[in-house]
């Protein structure tokens, strides 16, 4: 060996032989590649009801993860994703989280629901060591001192209402609102605040009609909303169905009102679903759309360039729950802070005014448990897309 070798002068700084340093040499090696993985769990419904939904946000989990890894992980730990099929099943779902927090070292994870949110939640606080997102908005979460290891990615239900009325007064002062909503715990859920809201606003809400979920028939319910002839209609509580029929029936009638629908509805493909009648109807998106050709969305070009054909409204909230929850190990591990539950929420609400590279059009600041950020698009029939009707609204 050359005596002016790396490994001959590290010999001679230690006084130590050669061999005994290229042992630490390569012990020094060694450890620097054995940074533990940081592991995301997920509950992911890629079966079952809402299997739609859970196919786009594994493949945006997994997506973002692979980039992160390309470009070097977290300090040096690669990230490593870790799902199990939960068929959108509560109890499949704590299940899957056993196995996988049993089989791992867990620090970051997807939940599927809010049943499975608000189950899992004492585990949570009890083990200390996870930050949970998942595909819940439910408005109870948004709440950090009752679901302190959990957020929302994105506005929660009451804020996405507070979105659409934000832009209904804007447009038309004193305006008329219905509010359609399903008989479950989801539908039920911003529809008193909201009620508040809108008179807050100087709307006036001229009905609140409650559906069974997936209902068929809907000719009473619609009877209702001509009676009111409201000037907005805000959907919630569903994916499609009994949407559709609302708008037929009511455009039959010579309904003038507005349609409007939340998150979960307002998928490009799910819209598009009502054929003419989806023409202007109009909802809230926390989100861009994967096609959105936004100079300032450079993630939605890399995302196009590996994944060329449309991906869901799902997709993109998988994507950045992925990026928010990697975004507080992140900042965890530069402060040289252990992976626990409080260090990473505090990561988490280190962001302040953070460039998501477009996913969001306006830069973020995590504000309690939810991300309250929208924008509201329309559907053009003749190009097949949802398109912009209103700037970035944030709520305070």
């Amino acid at each position: 060996m050359k005596h002016g070798s790396p490994l001959a002068r590290l010999a001679r700084t230690l006084a130590l032989p050669i061999s005994l340093a290229a042992g630490l040499a390569l012990g020094t090696a060694a450890h620097a590649q054995d940074k533990p993985d940081i592991v995301i769990g997920g509950s992911i419904p890629m079966s079952g009801v809402f299997a739609f939904a859970g196919v786009g946000i594994h493949a945006g989990i997994g997506d973002y993860v692979k980039m992160l890894n390309e470009a070097g992980g977290i300090e040096g730990h690669k990230v490593r994703y870790v799902p199990e099929d939960t068929a959108y099943k509560v109890d499949v779902s704590v299940a899957a989280f056993k196995k996988i927090t049993s089989q791992n070292e867990v620090h970051l994870y997807y939940g599927d629901s809010t049943g499975f949110s608000k189950t899992i939640n004492p585990e949570l606080n009890r083990l200390g060591n996870i930050l949970m997102t998942g595909a819940s908005f439910a408005s109870e979460i948004n709440d950090p001192k009752a679901f302190p290891a959990q957020f929302l990615v994105g506005p929660d239900y009451t804020e996405m209402f507070g979105i659409l009325l934000r832009y209904i007064a804007q447009e038309k002062p004193g305006a008329k609102v219905a509010f359609v909503y399903s008989d479950t715990e989801f539908g039920r859920d911003p529809i008193e605040k909201s009620s508040a809201a809108a008179q807050a606003l100087g709307l006036t809400v001229a009905a609140t009609i409650m559906t069974p979920p997936g209902s068929v028939d809907v000719s009473t319910e619609v009877l209702k909303l001509r009676r009111a002839n409201p000037d907005y209609t805000i959907f919630h509580g569903y994916v499609l169905a009994p949407i559709p029929e609302f708008v037929s029936q009511g455009r039959q009638m010579g309904l003038k009102t507005k349609y409007m629908g939340t998150f979960w509805t307002m998928d490009n493909s799910t819209v598009m679903k009502m054929g003419e009648n989806a023409d202007g109807f109009m909802g809230v998106m926390p989100f861009r759309y994967y096609y959105d050709d936004a100079p300032d969305a450079p993630m939605l070009q890399k995302i196009r360039a590996l994944r060329p054909e449309y991906q869901s409204t799902a997709y993109m909230q998988g994507f950045l729950s992925a990026m928010l929850l990697t975004e507080a190990a992140k900042r965890t591990l530069a402060d040289g802070k252990p992976l626990t539950t409080a260090n990473l929420k505090a990561g988490l609400e280190s962001i302040q005014n953070f460039d998501t590279g477009g996913i969001i059009g306006v830069p973020i600041s995590v504000k309690g448990n939810s991300l309250p950020y929208g924008r509201i698009y329309r559907a053009d029939v003749s190009q097949q897309k949802m398109v912009p009707a209103s700037d970035w609204i944030v709520l305070d």
